[in-house]
């Protein structure tokens, strides 16, 4: 009997199969606002068990990147309940992704007033892409306050009510990708000398105050976090002390009761590999769900559930190019590729036309 497809549960949720659909970021969001156009992306997709959305972000400093959804404002939490609704009726569960970008942003992507924050004032290397300009250098972000600290956990708590009241059945910190959590527990990005930085005890405060944050607006059975040690993404370097503080961590979050930690390896995509050591670490650590990612097809996912290295399976590019991926995997069908040229440009081009085997 396939594992994949049978029922579990989340918490206190039943999921319909072990799938799970990695947040992924599409910029189709016009104006910061869920539209029509993201309640049938998500519908379609929504015979996998758990939907966690795209990064949205709790905060206008937190829109780093163009098009990208908000829960800050009445008119995104009206945008996001026909969303929830669409895929609560499929019978998918879902959770809202909170991501703050942090210093992975540019001025031309924000709304007047908010501002590019980040532990310590260190631009990344790279580029940002804005509809204004195209390419733009990342600027040097301002160096939060501790002030503006308690300003972003505020931001975070108001979020995760936001979420629940428009539908969702929880939310993921994201704690991954070289974003604003990730930034505090990364010494490259952290080189402050308060309580928020140094030490790793120091480095994951502001993470685990945000979760303990959260967890006091909507409870433990609805949050998890999702974190990418040996990830390099947003330019976040390998360090010596990466296998101790990722086990800090992991042991934190245990004792703080989230209901499922994410773990994901980009190795797919060219990053160092998650050690083995390192996932079963997370999962003797951590005593609820464990979520592994990180190029995934059919025949690993089933393999590594059935040997227990995880609870849950999530995948990214097969379920965006593959609305019916279920169906496909269930029965050896052919997939379709994704399309990287659409993967983040506006319309439904790429987003709401890859065919399903059923037309």
């Amino acid at each position: 009997m396939s594992l994949l497809f049978s029922k579990t549960v989340l918490g206190p949720l039943t999921l319909q199969n072990r799938l799970v659909m990695c947040p992924l970021t599409r910029n189709r969001a016009t104006d910061n606002i869920p539209n029509a156009l993201m309640a049938q992306y998500y519908a379609q997709r929504a015979s996998i068990g758990l939907i966690i959305t795209e990064g949205t972000s709790p905060s206008p400093n937190g829109l780093g990147y163009p098009r990208i959804p908000g829960i800050f404002s009445v008119a995104q939490v009206a945008g996001w309940k026909p969303i929830t609704e669409a895929v609560h009726a499929k019978g998918a569960k879902m959770f809202m992704q909170l991501m703050h970008c942090g210093r992975i942003a540019h001025a031309f992507n924000l709304p007047a007033g908010a501002r590019v924050l980040a532990p310590s004032a260190v631009a990344a290397a790279g580029e940002m892409y804005t509809d204004a300009e195209g390419l733009k250098p990342h600027p040097v972000p301002q160096a939060m306050t501790e002030a503006d600290i308690k300003t972003a956990i505020e931001e975070f708590a108001q979020a995760a009510k936001s979420a629940v009241a428009a539908g969702f059945d929880g939310i993921e910190l994201h704690s991954a990708n070289g974003y604003l959590l990730e930034q505090f527990i990364r010494p490259n990005t952290n080189q402050r000398t308060d309580r928020y930085g140094g030490s790793i005890e120091n480095r994951a405060r502001f993470v685990l105050e945000v979760a303990e944050a959260v967890i006091a607006t909507i409870g433990k059975d609805k949050v998890g976090i999702r974190l990418s040690p040996y990830g390099v993404f947003n330019d976040m370097p390998l360090y010596d002390a990466m296998a101790a503080d990722y086990t800090y961590l992991a042991q934190q979050l245990n004792a703080r009761g989230l209901v499922y930690i994410h773990l994901v390896d980009h190795s797919p995509m060219g990053a160092p590999p998650v050690p083995d050591a390192i996932k079963a670490m997370f999962r003797k650590a951590f005593t609820r769900t464990l979520m592994l990612s990180g190029g995934y097809d059919a025949a690993r996912a089933e393999s590594d559930l059935a040997a227990g290295k995880c609870n849950l399976i999530a995948v990214g590019r097969p379920i965006l190019a593959n609305p019916d991926l279920v169906t496909r995997w269930k029965t050896g069908a052919a997939v379709n590729a994704p399309d990287m040229a659409t993967f983040y440009t506006p319309g439904p081009k790429g987003y709401t036309d890859y065919p399903a085997l059923n037309g």
